[in-house]
Parts: structure tokens; sequence; C-alpha cells
């Protein structure tokens, strides 16, 4: 396996990427080939990455990339979360992959982590480019937002947060005061928070997975409104003809996003709950992400078979 930086074209800004290649590797032939999708976040150094790396060991091309205002890709303000440029990265990467000689453009999937998955489902939807998506730990980031981690709450919960961000893009319009970022995950771990965010904490916030441009911070006044009326899973009951993969642990509070994907998606889907395992054992834990990536690999494997 082998890897490269690559820049990639989407309009006005580029996105930062890494292609990771199999060890066979001839730029004579062509591949199958898979977009990977970092959580929300993250950066294409992480999970990301690290999946990248065993599915190119797989036999596939792949790309991990920084999403649009985040790590080192383009666009501004940087630290925006936004869930349609989120989408849009992913379409903007397979017109990448279209484009490489070694490249089948017949033969794409998608894979996506944690909110990764859900905005890999919402690009795989509206682009028929894509033969097949899969998900690991997947999270429709507005439905987490409205309900909470573990999707007990009522959309309306999130009336309060949406009031904060208003007040805040208000000051900073009328008094060009510095934008204010917030975490994606907390930074002091109290018994209050679900195991899965302090897992989290763990993950991004300690020499475990620690990397410098994921600075766990998003700008409050411009992400939360692109955030909380966003749902990645619109619609999947008529738009999501592709095959899906949807991968989860049983002992994770995000579980709930992979159930209602397998139940509302109407084609060629399978659901597969790993017992024992939480959310974060799917980011770098030795042997789920090994299942996982085996998974995906057997699924893409078939779904995206040469015609």
């Amino acid at each position: 396996m082998a890897t490269q930086s690559v820049k990639i074209a989407k309009g006005t800004i580029e996105l930062a990427g890494n292609l990771f290649t199999p060890d066979d590797f001839d730029a004579n032939s062509t591949y199958p080939a898979l977009v990977v999708v970092h959580p929300g976040g993250g950066v294409k150094e992480q999970t990301a990455g690290l999946y990248a790396a065993k599915l190119a060991e797989a036999g596939f091309v792949t790309v991990a990339y920084d999403a649009s205002f985040q790590g080192e890709s383009g666009g501004e303000p940087h630290f925006l979360e936004d869930p349609a440029a989120r989408v849009s990265d992913v379409n903007a990467v397979v017109d990448f992959l279209q484009t490489q000689s070694f490249v089948d453009p017949e033969r794409i999937g998608v894979w996506g982590v944690c909110a990764g998955g859900g905005y890999a489902v919402a690009a795989t939807k509206v682009d028929a480019r894509i033969k097949a998506v899969g998900t690991v730990s997947a999270v429709n980031i507005g439905s987490a937002w409205r309900k909470g981690w573990d999707g007990n709450g009522r959309d309306a919960d999130v009336l309060p947060t949406r009031d904060a961000a208003s007040a805040q893009r208000q000051v900073e319009v009328t008094t060009k005061a510095e934008p204010f970022t917030v975490g994606y995950v907390p930074t002091e771990v109290t018994p209050e928070v679900p195991r899965d965010l302090a897992e989290a904490s763990d993950y991004y916030l300690t020499p475990r997975a620690q990397y410098p441009t994921a600075e766990n911070k998003y700008l409050l006044g411009l992400s939360i409104p692109a955030i909380i009326g966003f749902d990645a899973f619109a619609l999947v009951e008529d738009l999501l003809t592709q095959p899906v993969l949807a991968i989860a642990g049983s002992e994770a509070g995000s579980l709930w996003h992979s159930t209602e994907l397998y139940t509302r998606a109407k084609g060629d889907k399978k659901l597969l709950v790993v017992d024992g395992y939480a959310h974060m054992d799917f980011y770098d834990g030795p042997e789920a992400t090994t299942l996982a990536a085996a998974e995906a690999a057997k699924f893409f494997n078939e779904k995206l078979a040469a015609k």
C-alpha cells in the first residue's frame, strides 16, 4: 500500500487529500475506488486515514480528505461545519476519482465514519455515480444535535441551542467580535457525559489520536443553523437506491442512527450490529476496525464488481 498527497478541486476552493493505492498497484490498470469521509471534528490523518489504508490493502484505490473549511483544506471561514458543504465534498471527490485513469468510473463507492457516515448517505442518495455506500458508527448529525446523543430527546429540544447561536451571530455581526467556537467533544469529562463522547474526548484530545489540524472547534453562530436543520436520511426511502452497509456496536449510544437508516432504506441493505463494541471502538480499536474493514471490503467487492 502506498500513499500520496493530492489536491482536489471543488469550485473556488481546494480540498487536501491523501490517495492510497494497493500494494500491486499498476497505473495502467483500473481499480474500484472508495471515498472515505471523516467524522465531525476529524481530519484525514485519523480514523478516515486508517480505513483508507486498510481498504487500499484490500485492493481499492481510496481517498481520505479534509472537509471544506477544515484541516488542511481551503474555504473561509475556517472551522465551519456545514452539512451541505460536507455532502458536496463527497461529490467533488467522486469528480476527482472519475478523472483518474486508473479508476474505473463505474466502480466508485463511499465509506463514512460517524457524521461522515451520515454525509456519505446524503451524498449517495443524490449521486448515481456512487454505486454503494457503507457506514460505521454512523451519525445523522442533524438528528444528533436535535435529539441528543442517545436519541432520547425531541426535535424541539434544540431550540435553546438555536437561540444561543442566533444571539452569538448577532453579537459578531453588530460588534465585529471574534467568531466564537465550541468543541466537538468535551474537554472535561464529567459523569453526565455519555460514554461515547467521553471516549471521543480521549481519542481526539490525547496522544491516542490527537492531530495538529484537528483542533476540536467549530463556529457556533454559523455552524449551528446549518446543522440543526439538516437530515442526512431525508428521502432515503425514495432516493437511496444503491446498496447500503451499516456497521455499529451494540453498546454505542449512536446505534439508533444505523438502525434508523437500515429500517428506512428500501433496497439492498445490511445492518451488522457487533456485540460488545461501543461507538469509538470503530475509530481505532484493532479488533473492531479490522472487522469493519473486512466487512466493508467484502461488501464493496461484491457491490462494485466489474460488469
